[in-house]
């Protein structure tokens, strides 16, 4: 039973600290304060979400700790643009 205890603990902490590192939606007043590291840019999403969330996974890849979607496009998948910042 201890056992089952500290695996749903390590599961629950690792999870938190996984959302400390993930970049978050900003918005352009954030935006101003933070530094520009570039853009991602993303497709193959099949709803809005999806293209958020892979968007959000690739600007963390890069290094970022916020993002902000500068362009969707349907066009049969979903593909889109975001600027990036630190």
């Amino acid at each position: 039973m201890k056992t089952i205890k500290s695996a749903a603990i390590a599961i629950a902490l690792s999870a938190l600290s996984f959302g400390a590192f993930a970049a978050q939606p900003v918005t352009q007043a954030q935006a101003e304060s933070m530094n520009k590291i570039g853009t991602v840019s993303v497709d193959g999403a099949s709803t809005l979400d999806g293209l958020e969330a892979k968007l959000a996974a690739k600007a963390a890849e890069a290094g970022a700790s916020g993002y902000s979607i500068t362009s969707a496009n349907t066009n049969n998948k979903i593909s889109g643009t975001a600027v990036i910042y630190k």
